[in-house]
């Protein structure tokens, strides 16, 4: 058996590396400043700005792509699941990545923008909710998308190629390629027509 299928096995080791690596939700000082760099893969010209909140834990992946850029104030988590951001994408002032999150290429995202791959569980009524097991399901941004401020991508969803968010939107279900999304919860009310070479307007 190998030393990663032992530990995997065994409840009690995973316990004890789980104090050692986490301390309050965060990673301790010596992952942040030892460990994390091991298991950051960052491309040419990426920065990540100072004031920034980059939680990387050993068990996930996280990966920044080429001219990529983490604004000021975001908060990044990969604790639950990867983070990717692909080249040429920005991720805006105050944003937050809560893993499993995928951001493809030449991706904008504005400020203020809450992307969560991670939900409690609530049913049992006689624990409290923090207490609860997580549970997560990977967002998807592919490439060339625009996520207005303060919207919302909920666990699950796949915004598709060159598809626009509109500010404030709450997205629960994935939306399609080509389309503009609006609205608690988002609707798609645009579509890119290939054929005229035009946006159309859907009738729902």
């Amino acid at each position: 058996m190998t030393i990663i299928a032992k530990i995997k096995s065994s409840d009690r080791i995973k316990a004890i590396l789980h104090k050692l690596i986490v301390t309050n939700a965060r990673p301790r000082f010596w992952v942040r400043w030892f460990a994390a760099p091991l298991f950051h893969k960052r491309g040419k010209n990426s920065e990540i700005r100072r004031s920034a909140r980059v939680d990387i834990f050993p068990f996930h992946q996280f990966s920044l792509g080429q001219n990529a850029t983490i604004e000021d104030f975001c908060t990044v988590n990969n604790g639950v699941g990867s983070v990717i951001v692909g080249d040429d994408s920005r991720i805006g002032l105050g944003s937050v990545l809560i893993g499993p999150v995928t951001v493809g290429n030449q991706v904008i995202l504005a400020q203020n923008i809450v992307c969560s791959g991670l939900n409690h569980s609530y049913q049992d009524v006689t624990t409290p909710i923090r207490l609860q097991k997580v549970t997560s399901a990977p967002i998807v941004i592919e490439d060339e998308a625009w996520i207005g401020a303060n919207a919302v991508i909920t666990a699950g969803v796949t915004i598709g190629k060159h598809s626009v968010v509109a500010a404030g939107a709450v997205v629960t279900k994935s939306i399609p390629p080509y389309s503009v999304a609006v609205g608690n919860p988002a609707k798609v009310i645009k579509q890119y027509n290939f054929t005229t070479g035009t946006w159309e307007r859907v009738n729902k």
